[in-house]
């Protein structure tokens, strides 16, 4: 993992076509702001790792509902 310190107002370019800048610093609370091409997506950490595991769910269920089709 790379860490970085960062200000407010400062940024950081990843990719050459996204850039994350610190919008505001309050308590241990950090604001980001995110500037990405439409097609990159961007999800909070808890939200990606539910979708990955909804997905997991579907893929077992096809995959248990194509087994049945075969019998």
């Amino acid at each position: 993992m790379l860490a970085l310190t960062r200000k407010k107002g400062e940024s950081l370019i990843v990719n050459n076509n996204i850039e994350i800048t610190v919008l505001e610093i309050r308590g241990d609370q950090v604001k980001i702001g995110i500037a990405a091409p439409r097609e990159v997506p961007i999800y909070r950490k808890e939200v990606y790792l539910q979708i990955q595991e909804e997905n997991k769910a579907a893929f077992n269920a096809e995959d248990l509902e194509a087994l049945k089709n075969l019998l």
